[in-house]
């Protein structure tokens, strides 16, 4: 079908080009000639806006003028549903309000009717019209909000913006409708290529999100009904837990340029560095990945992020390194997964985890925070980075046997000998350091830090299951630069499941 006549439409504008000359007629008047620069530009956003508002409504009036318009000058032409089902009968002025990022508009179609079924608007598909009032560019701007700060603080940004067009409620839903197609989007999205000699880094962690009593996992829910029928105690009692969070799982991929170092240019000695040789920088990540989630338990998390080191390297030719903090269940299932898939890996345990024990047991022949503890501690992990970790275990033990401990420090010198010796295949930092490798884990620390620190774990928050999850899944989305992206298949996934049938109208509208 041929377009619309595009002739005669300036008349179609004549309130928006009325709004603009009183714009611009108040610009050049004499009370104009007395604001500061902050009241014009106060003046112009909201006369602005309203201005913009007006171009909307009058371009949305002009294109149901031309759909009334073109249908009756077609009698005879049918609009079949999604269903299959004909609608014979027209009825004009059928009207909905659209809130924008300009404020509210109203949207004026035909519907078309049928006997028992419910009715249908092509001019919905043409502007592919969201299910409820907000629009795509509103709703964008709104999550957007969201995401970075708290909805309090969102609704407050939108209102600055675009006007009283939003609430608190509504923003919560349209979070989580946003987030429905972060899976899909990953599922779809192509990783990006890297050469065989950049080894790939998976890592992964858990940090607990305070919920709402009914979004607990079932275990933590009973444990906290539990003591508030013992009755409320004004302060915890040594290692117990107040039964508020959930355990959130973030997983991160990314890739690293080698950067061979040496043991001292990770430990450097109690005396200070020498000047004669240069330290050496550490690897840093590149095109790093992040994934997370409330709701899936760790395997489905670790899998993911298995997936994702899988598209960027389906032949499994480079070299795969696993960092974890040690947890026995989080090594599990990293090995299961990996054997799974048939692809060899590296695992290392987080450097930092072990220099902690290691702190603990210089504490138990040093006085804290003396020179001594320092350099005890300083020579054992030099030593662990060198590969001599079985040395260094046996060697506390007997340290501890000559120096006749008494019970509590000796207990931390068996508990740093149990774990080195017990993780003894993970801690081969000679290697990792000789190839490049990293051998803590940084990136996922900060990621913890960034996606539920820094948003889900603010002063007072508690939350609901389905607004943490879509928060977090955002805010990882956000950290992989995939934002824009993301909101682009969005959209185009929510005209599918809106308008399901293309054949909806058997003709095209044109504006």
């Amino acid at each position: 079908m041929e377009p619309y006549d595009m002739r005669g439409t300036p008349e179609a504008f004549a309130r928006s080009v009325s709004a603009f000359d009183l714009l611009t007629a108040t610009l050049s008047g004499r009370e104009a000639e007395e604001w500061t620069h902050g009241e014009l530009e106060e003046h112009l956003q909201e006369a602005g806006r309203a201005l913009i508002r007006q171009l909307l409504q009058d371009h949305l009036d002009l294109r149901a003028l031309r759909e009334e318009e073109h249908l009756a000058a077609r009698p005879c032409l049918r609009v079949t549903g999604g269903d299959g089902i004909p609608r014979p009968w027209r009825e004009k002025g059928h009207e909905r309000w659209l809130s924008t990022v300009f404020g509210h508009v109203r949207v004026r179609r035909v519907a078309h009717r049928g006997p028992g079924v419910s009715n249908v608007h092509p001019a919905d598909v043409a502007l592919s019209l969201p299910a409820g009032r907000h629009s795509a560019g509103l709703r964008r701007l709104a999550v957007t909000e969201a995401v970075r700060g708290s909805f309090d603080q969102a609704v407050a940004a939108v209102g600055r913006q675009c006007g009283p067009v939003l609430g608190k409620r509504r923003l919560e839903e349209l979070v989580v409708e946003t987030a429905a197609d972060v899976e899909g989007f990953y599922r779809a999205k192509t990783a990006l290529p890297c050469s065989r000699d950049m080894p790939l880094v998976i890592q992964a962690d858990g940090k607990g999100v305070v919920m709402r009593p009914e979004a607990l996992r079932e275990a933590t829910r009973r444990k906290a009904a539990r003591a508030a029928a013992a009755g409320r105690r004004g302060r915890l009692a040594p290692g117990e837990k107040p039964n508020r969070k959930r355990m959130a799982t973030i997983a991160c991929v990314f890739d690293i340029r080698p950067a061979p170092r040496r043991p001292h240019d990770v430990i450097g000695p109690p005396e200070g560095r020498s000047h004669r040789r240069t330290r050496r920088p550490h690897p840093r990540a590149e095109n790093k990945w992040l994934t997370a989630s409330l709701v899936k338990p760790p395997e489905e998390v670790i899998a993911e992020a298995f997936d994702q080191a899988q598209a960027r390297d389906p032949h499994h030719l480079r070299h795969w390194i696993v960092l974890v903090d040690g947890a026995r269940h989080q090594l599990d299932v990293v090995q299961a997964e990996a054997a799974r898939r048939g692809v060899t890996i590296h695992v290392l345990i987080d450097f930092v985890h072990v220099t902690e024990y290691v702190w603990a047991a210089a504490h138990a022949f040093h006085k804290p925070g003396s020179r001594e503890a320092e350099a005890f501690t300083a020579d054992r992990l030099t030593a662990i980075l060198a590969g001599h970790a079985a040395r260094v275990a046996d060697e506390l033990l007997a340290q501890a046997d000559q120096a006749h401990l008494a019970a509590s420090p000796r207990e931390a010198v068996i508990t740093c000998h149990r774990y080195l010796t017990g993780h003894l295949d993970q801690l081969h930092y000679d290697t990792a350091l000789a190839a490049g490798w990293p051998i803590a884990t940084g990136a996922i620390e900060g990621a913890c830090r960034h996606l539920i620190a820094d948003r889900l774990d603010i002063t007072g928050a508690r939350w609901g299951l389905a607004g943490a999850e879509a928060v977090l899944k955002l805010r990882a989305v956000t950290s992989n630069g995939h934002l824009d992206a993301y909101f682009t298949y969005h959209t185009a996934r929510e005209h599918e499941r809106l308008y399901p049938s293309s054949g909806l109208a058997t003709y095209r509208l044109t504006a």
